[in-house]
């Protein structure tokens, strides 16, 4: 049984491969921040547990999706594992050094509560690392998003708790900048046919199918015509800039 939709892109898709290498860039840009007791809200299938697991002293992945959670139990046994859907947390005040959560709070209808759970878990000068797609760059909208930020918008919604908060960015090279332009004209001529712009007047639910067929189709037109980009792209064609609505992802940090 398989989990993925264009939502959650699989390393196992060839059409999924720049998404996938672009969410993998940012466990990459974490590796210095981890220390600690280390918690991740939203570890999908676990790309990142690999390259952020042996560098704490522990790890605890949460997800909703209880298949993914007994998948990675079986695959990652020294690692600890539950599904659940937060805010709130099942944790003590105080319990993590380290927290990452990546491309999870666009999904969480309560967003400034899962901020506020993130600053109660977290241990007095532990560090909180947040990456969420730059609303500056979205080629129309997502219905599987609850909403998207701008870098502005989301450090002040995290400075509510945060006093220390700094906004970065996940930014590419130029492959990465020709595929999304290729993506960008492409999405362009599918949402042509939406004259009467039902993408932002119906209801998410009701956009959620189409959305995910169009999707796929769209990806795999980009591998056909662009294989040799598509496959080209690793997560060192990614890179972590300072902040600037250039950048595909905000990369936010945030000290307690």
């Amino acid at each position: 049984m398989s989990v993925y939709t264009t939502e959650i892109a699989s390393d196992k898709i060839p059409s999924d491969n720049v998404i996938h290498q672009r969410l993998l860039s940012a466990y990459y840009q974490a590796k210095p921040y981890i220390k600690g007791n280390l918690l991740e809200l939203g570890c999908g299938e676990g790309r990142g547990v690999e390259l952020l697991a042996p560098l704490a002293d522990s790890y605890i992945g949460i997800d909703k999706i209880e298949l993914v959670i007994d998948r990675l139990k079986e695959k990652y046994p020294n690692y600890e594992f539950m599904s659940g859907v937060f805010p709130p947390f099942p944790f003590e005040d105080d319990s993590f050094d380290t927290i990452v959560t990546f491309q999870v709070i666009e999904h969480v209808k309560d967003d400034e509560g899962f901020i506020k759970e993130i600053h109660r878990v977290l241990k007095p000068g532990g560090t909180a690392l947040i990456t969420t797609p730059n609303i500056k760059m979205t080629l129309s909208r997502n219905p599987w998003h609850e909403r998207e930020y701008t870098g502005d918008e989301l450090t002040k919604l995290c400075k509510r708790y945060f006093e220390n908060v700094a906004m970065k960015g996940i930014g590419g090279n130029e492959k990465v900048l020709e595929y999304h332009e290729r993506n960008r004209a492409s999405v362009n001529r599918i949402m042509r046919f939406d004259f009467l712009d039902l993408q932002h007047k119906l209801p998410a639910g009701l956009l959620r199918i189409p959305y995910d067929i169009l999707n796929r189709m769209n990806r795999n037109k980009l591998k056909e015509t662009g294989d040799e980009l598509v496959k080209s792209i690793t997560h060192e064609d990614f890179s972590l800039n300072v902040q600037d609505e250039q950048n595909l992802d905000l990369f936010c940090l945030l000290n307690k």
